[in-house]
């Protein structure tokens, strides 16, 4: 059976609803021995700073229960870097990129979306506003509706681009920062990004992580996950992105029924390197044996 992948976000067409989650997958290229980069529905690339960025010192990663623990701090080459030296191998693979932006300021945000905007080559932004691991910016925008309202409004300004805005799960309700952005112009938001945790070796008595804390994915936090980018369906009309702890098609199904419009994988991309495609097989897989022929079809269908 022909199944129509194709999906919409913030007017882009992506040609199926697989992404991959910023921060999990390099810049693209480092991946591309392991699968064929133009099948995935969209490239989400390491976040973007205005400078670049070293990260945490180390260190940084440690497994846990059913998850990861990582404190990487947001290490990137920077916006320009990342125009001249990696955007040129993006425009050849034939799907949609979005490019992560962070900042510590308003002023950062702004002036990162000005220059990509000018960049050929880069088809959505994505604004994280919600990153646990650094001591500046991000959580303290992501977890204040008028903040991440006020990010929201200056990035869509500067930027002729369709605007993600990538929420935190470190908050007591998700929503009110979902329809605080929507109201401010975002095209679509994506969640959750990383749960707040921490590790301690029980010999040394110290922390795993030299940051201390760090942000928890993988599968611990899919329920939690999955249950918010289900509220969030219901408060907002613009397109819901799901992700977290997302390791199969099922679990990416899961999110879909539940109304997100497209999924990113993440932590599963450190255990199966391909595992991005094996998802996309395994959705048009389901459709075709429930003769579905169209993804969008499927999306929003949860029975309450």
């Amino acid at each position: 059976m022909n199944v129509k992948m194709g999906v919409d976000i913030g007017g882009v067409t992506l040609k199926n609803p697989v992404m991959t989650a910023s921060g999990t997958f390099g810049y693209g290229e480092e991946y591309a021995d392991y699968l064929d980069i133009g099948r995935l529905g969209a490239i989400v690339v390491k976040g973007l700073s205005l400078s670049p960025r070293e990260g945490n010192p180390p260190p940084r990663i440690i497994e846990t229960a059913s998850g990861m623990l990582n404190a990487v701090g947001l290490q990137n080459v920077g916006v320009e870097e990342f125009i001249d030296k990696k955007l040129p191998y993006l425009r050849t693979i034939g799907s949609v990129v979005v490019a992560n932006i962070f900042g510590e300021s308003v002023e950062d945000y702004v002036k990162v979306a000005d220059t990509l905007s000018n960049a050929k080559g880069v088809d959505l932004i994505e604004v994280n506003i919600s990153c646990p691991n650094v001591r500046k910016g991000g959580i303290a925008f992501g977890s204040d509706p008028v903040l991440a309202g006020e990010v929201t409004r200056a990035v869509k300004s500067a930027s002729g681009l369709p605007v993600i805005v990538k929420l935190t799960p470190n908050v007591t309700d998700i929503t009110k920062i979902a329809r605080s952005v929507e109201a401010a112009g975002a095209d679509a938001v994506s969640l959750i990004n990383t749960l707040t945790g921490m590790s301690i070796d029980i010999e040394k008595r110290i922390p795993h992580l030299k940051n201390i804390t760090g942000g928890l994915s993988g599968p611990a936090i899919k329920p939690v996950a999955l249950r918010m980018v289900w509220e969030t369906v219901n408060a907002v009309s613009i397109p819901v992105v799901g992700l977290g702890g997302i390791m199969n098609a099922s679990d990416a199904l899961e999110f879909l029924i539940a109304g997100a419009r497209a999924v990113q994988v993440g932590t599963a991309n450190f255990i199966n390197p391909s595992i991005a495609v094996d998802i996309i097989d395994g959705i048009e897989n389901y459709l075709s044996d429930r003769g579905i022929g169209d993804i969008n079809d499927l999306i929003g269908t949860l029975r309450i």
